[in-house]
């Protein structure tokens, strides 16, 4: 039996504040740069003066605010890793 995906939903307004669901982690943070997971990848949200205001494991929900220039989904969360030691 196969597992439903879980749903993600994606806003930005302004290019100021970014929200988002189905967050699985908060991985990473710096004023230029986020790494989420999402569904079992990698997330990026890159920027300047990049602050988390909220973010709930439980529900998945994520928020955001900064000057925001980019967002970047990737491979599954240690694809990379697994490909380079082939």
């Amino acid at each position: 039996m196969q597992q439903a995906a879980k749903q993600s939903v994606l806003t930005v307004e302004n290019r100021a504040k970014i929200s988002m669901t189905g967050v699985d982690s908060v991985d990473g943070f710096s004023e230029t740069q986020i790494l989420l997971t999402v569904g079992g990848a990698r997330v990026q949200i890159v920027g300047a003066h990049l602050k988390v205001l909220a973010f709930s494991q439980g529900t998945g929900n994520f928020s955001a605010v900064g000057e925001l220039t980019s967002v970047k989904y990737g491979a599954e969360k240690g694809k990379w890793l697994r490909r380079l030691l082939r």
